[in-house]
């Protein structure tokens, strides 16, 4: 998420009432989730395992709960809550707007898109040229949507993240900022989920086709020309490359990056990234002709004890 303007560490400091490390002046130029951070960016971090990660990313910022040596060119902003300072930070840049119609006012739609009966476009929204909004379509505020897109009834773009941090009262949210980025050409079938990113987007290429019923976590990036099957999901801030393709039921872990032209498998879960090029199947997917070889073993196994028994 970028600010209308570039801020001072001491202007920050202020909203969410925390002392710092740094030049007063230091300019602050937004706020982003770890995955995601840009120079000129605030990162949170509220547990050591995290720390080093966090000070040594391309965030300039840190907001932190312990006072750490800050490094070169960077500033820190000191908290007993990172978590909930973010979320501070969150409300005050991006504070949720009622809707008064089902179309806002500040929505912008292309010439030739044709939007059916009972769909509901949030604040400051962006649809290109020539697009089909299907009937029941949600779309979030800020959401971004390029030309020749066809989006089918029930969809919806830019639900919150799912993610919460567990205290001993019950699950905290991290508010979400974010939006949704759909590029030109793209098809969304019926039914599907594309939550928005947590200070981000969300991202689906130019010419990805997806099925119906399928859900996309915060801040993951599809790339160009993927071809996505129904009931897949995605978790959080994964990344797919140009043209891999997910048949249904696939399941794919948070931070996972799938290579360029990868082909995954029906009902195989990803818990780790995979290289390009390749065609997957399993749980823990693995390379399919290995995987199909492991399972031909296995259904071995029963004939190699009877013969066992006899020794």
């Amino acid at each position: 998420m970028k600010f209308h303007k570039t801020y001072t560490l001491k202007e920050i400091s202020k909203i969410i009432e925390t002392d710092y490390v740094g030049d007063e002046n230091f300019p602050v130029l937004g706020m982003n989730e770890i995955h995601v951070v840009e120079e000129g960016d605030i990162v949170f971090v509220d547990h050591p395992k995290y720390y080093d990660k966090a000070l040594q990313s391309r965030a300039t910022i840190v907001l932190i709960n312990k006072k750490v040596d800050c490094p070169d060119g960077k500033a820190l902003l000191l908290s007993d809550d990172p978590f909930r300072d973010f979320n501070k930070l969150t409300k005050h840049f991006k504070p949720f707007e009622n809707a008064n119609s089902s179309i806002a006012e500040s929505a912008k739609i292309g010439e030739g898109t044709v939007i059916q009966p009972n769909t509901f476009i949030g604040n400051h929204v962006k649809i290109g040229k020539n697009c089909i909004i299907h009937p029941n379509v949600t779309i979030y505020d800020g959401c971004i949507i390029g030309d020749n897109v066809t989006i089918h009834a029930g969809t919806v773009l830019g639900a919150d993240a799912f993610y919460y941090k567990n205290r001993p009262e019950g699950f905290d949210k991290l508010l979400s900022g974010g939006n949704v980025v759909i590029e030109s050409n793209v098809d969304i079938g019926a039914a599907c989920t594309i939550d928005r990113g947590v200070s981000g987007s969300t991202t689906i290429k130019e010419g990805s086709k997806l099925d119906n019923q399928i859900q996309v976590g915060h801040d993951t990036v599809i790339g160009k020309k993927c071809l996505i099957a129904s009931h897949v999901g995605i978790a959080g801030c994964v990344v797919l490359k140009d043209e891999v393709t997910l048949w249904g039921q696939v399941g794919i872990t948070s931070g996972a990056t799938i290579g360029k032209k990868a082909v995954v498998l029906a009902q195989s879960g990803i818990s780790k990234s995979l290289e390009g090029g390749k065609t997957y199947f399993g749980y823990p997917a693995e390379e399919a002709r290995e995987k199909l070889k492991q399972i031909a073993s296995i259904k071995k196994i029963p004939e190699i004890l009877k013969k066992l028994k006899k020794i």
